[in-house]
C-alpha cells in the first residue's frame, strides 16, 4: 500500500500513521513509508546512592566488574580508614539506581589497586588482583557472588616481590585471567602472567616481560574477534603511550613488537569495541593537555591506529573508557582538571578507524571529585559509575550513579517535518513538510533557527545528530527546513 499521496495542502503530504501522531510535534518516515513522532531520550545518570561506610571513609582506588551470572556489579576499593585493607561490595541495578549489600573486607593488609578486578565467565567468579602487604606482593583472591554478598577463597601470590600497577582483564577463549604489571623489582620492567580459576582458587604459569624497559600504568582488554589481548602502558624514559598485542597459549602468554601511540601522554586507558571488533585507547596529551582518543585495529600480532579525536581540550586525569554493548557506544569519563575537577562524561561512536565525541559533557558530579571506576551491566543495559567525593563528615566518601544512555529514532536523513493536528495509529495524517509553515508552536523567538532533539522537542542547540527543525517566525510559527 502507497504511504504518501493525497495532498491536503501545498507542501503538505499525508502519510499512514504508525503510532498516534500529536498536534506539532516532529515526524520521521519509517522504512516501510508510514510516519511516526520523534521519540527518545537524553543520555543521563540517576541519583547518587553513597555506600561507604556511615560514618565515612577514605575510599581510594575503586575499582568494579559485573558478575553476569548474577547480575550484579561488584565494587572493591582501598579503606584508608582501616589501614588501607582492601574492601568489597556488591550493587544491584533497578530502573535508574542502584543498592548495595554489606561492605565485606577481602584483604586484611595494605592493598594498591589499579584495575585488578576482572569477571571470570567460565566460572561465574570475580577475581581481584592488587599488590598487597609490607613488599607490595602480586596477589589475586577469587570471589563468589550470592544474592547481595561475596565470599572469598585465599589469596594466591603470584610475584613474591613488589608489583605496581597491577591490571587484569579475562580471556574468554582460552577462559585465563590476564594480569599486567609493573615489575619494581625489575627496573619497573613490564610484565604478564595468566591465570587459571578452579573452585574458589586460582593458580599461575609463569610470568614473561613485554617491555624490558621502565613502563607504567599498563591496562589491557580481549578482542574476542582475534583471540588477542591489547596491552597499552606509558614508559618512562620518553613518556610514550605505547601498546603490545598478546597472545595466551596455556598457562604462557606471547607478544608481538612495539607499537607507539603518541609521545607526551598520561592517564592511559583502553577497551574493546565488540560490534566493531575495534580497540579504543584514551590519555592525555600533555604536549597540549587535550584528552585525545583513537581507533586500533588488531592484525595478527600487531594493531595499527587511524587518527587521534580530541575529546576535551582541558586537561582530562583519570580518564575511564566503557563500552555499551546495547547501543555500541565508548563511554568516556574522566575529571576535568581545567574545570574544578568536575567529573563528566561523554559519549563517543566508532566508524571505521574514526571516532566521533559527543560535543556536550553529561555531568556525573559539579564538584570535586576522583577515582572513577565503570562496569556495565548487561542485564539492565545500564553503566554504573562509581567515583569519591568529599561530602559532611566523611572525606573521600564512595557514590554511584547509574547511567542510561540516550536513544531515538532520528536521524540525520528521515525528519520530514511536523504533524498538522493528532492523528491515531493507522490514520492518514497531514505532515506539514518542507518550505511549509507550521503553525502549531508555542513559545518560539522570532529569526531564531530550531532544531529537532531526540525527544521530539524542538531547541535552539543541536542534538546528535543535528537536525535542523526550521527558522521560527512568530511565537508560534515555524518554517519547516527539509
Amino acid at each position: 500500500m502507497k504511504s504518501f499521496g493525497n495532498i491536503a495542502k501545498d507542501g503538505q503530504v499525508r502519510a499512514v500513521a504508525s503510532g498516534a501522531l500529536t498536534d506539532g510535534k516532529a515526524v520521521v518516515v519509517n522504512s516501510d513509508g508510514t510516519v511516526s513522532v520523534v521519540a527518545g531520550s537524553d543520555t543521563a545518570y540517576g541519583s547518587e546512592v553513597a555506600w561507604d561506610e556511615p560514618s565515612g571513609g577514605s575510599v581510594t582506588q575503586n575499582i568494579s566488574a559485573f558478575d553476569s551470572s548474577n547480575n550484579k556489579v561488584v565494587i572493591a576499593y582501598r579503606d584508608g580508614d582501616d589501614s588501607n585493607k582492601g574492601k568489597c561490595l556488591v550493587g544491584t541495578v533497578s530502573g535508574t539506581s542502584i543498592s548495595f549489600g554489606s561492605i565485606v573486607t577481602f584483604a586484611n593488609e595494605f592493598v594498591s589497586l589499579h584495575d585488578g578486578m576482572t569477571f571470570d565467565s567460565s566460572n561465574n567468579k570475580i577475581v581481584i588482583s592488587y599488590a598487597g602487604g609490607d613488599y607490595a606482593y602480586g596477589k589475586s583472591i577469587v570471589g563468589t557472588v550470592s544474592g547481595n554478598s561475596i565470599s572469598f577463597g585465599t589469596p594466591v601470590v603470584w610475584y613474591s616481590g613488589n608489583a605496581n600497577h597491577v591490571a587484569s582483564c579475562f580471556d574468554s577463549t582460552a577462559n585465563k585471567v590476564i594480569i599486567t604489571y609493573q615489575d619494581a623489582g625489575s627496573s619497573d620492567n613490564g610484565k604478564a602472567i595468566v591465570g587459571t580459576v578452579s573452585g574458589t582458587s586460582i593458580s599461575f604459569g609463569s610470568a614473561s616481560t613485554f617491555l624490558s624497559a621502565a613502563m607504567r600504568t599498563p591496562l589491557h582488554d580481549y578482542d574476542s574477534s582475534s583471540n588477542k589481548t591489547l596491552i597499552t602502558y606509558r614508559r618512562n624514559d620518553n613518556d610514550k603511550v605505547a601498546c603490545v598485542v598478546a597472545t595466551v597459549s596455556g598457562t604462557s602468554i606471547s607478544f608481538g613488537s612495539e607499537v607507539e601511540i603518541d609521545t607526551n601522554s598520561i592517564f592511559n586507558w583502553t577497551v574493546y569495541d565488540s560490534s566493531n571488533n575495534k580497540f579504543i585507547v584514551a590519555y592525555q596529551d600533555t604536549s597540549n593537555t587535550n584528552g585525545a582518543v583513537l581507533v586500533g585495529t588488531i592484525s595478527g600480532t600487531s594493531i595499527s591506529f587511524g587518527s587521534k579525536t580530541t575529546f576535551l581540550s582541558n586537561s582530562p586525569v583519570g580518564i575511564r573508557l566503557l563500552y555499551d554493548p546495547d547501543t555500541s557506544k565508548i563511554i568516556i569519563s574522566y575529571a576535568d582538571d581545567g574545570n574544578s575537577n568536575q567529573l563528566e562524561t561523554k559519549i563517543a561512536t566508532v566508524s571505521g578507524t574514526s571516532i566521533s565525541v559527543d560535543a556536550d559533557p553529561v555531568v556525573i558530579l559539579a564538584s570535586y571529585g576522583q577515582d572513577i571506576t565503570m562496569a556495565y551491566d548487561t542485564s539492565n543495559d545500564k553503566a554504573v559509575t562509581t567515583y569519591t567525593k568529599d561530602r559532611s563528615g566523611a572525606t573521600d566518601s564512595g557514590n554511584s550513579k547509574v547511567l542510561t544512555i540516550g536513544s531515538t529514532n532520528i536521524t540525520s536523513e528521515n525528519f520530514i517535518g511536523f504533524s498538522d493536528g493528532a492523528f491515531a495509529t493507522t490514520q492518514s495524517a497531514s505532515i506539514n513538510t518542507a518550505n511549509t509553515i507550521d503553525r502549531n508552536q508555542s513559545g518560539l523567538t522570532a529569526g531564531q533557527t530550531y532544531f529537532v532533539q531526540n525527544d521530539g522537542t524542538i531547541g535552539t542547540t543541536a542534538a546528535d545528530p543535528s537536525v535542523t527543525a526550521g527558522t521560527a517566525i512568530s511565537a508560534t510559527e515555524l518554517i519547516v527546513k527539509g
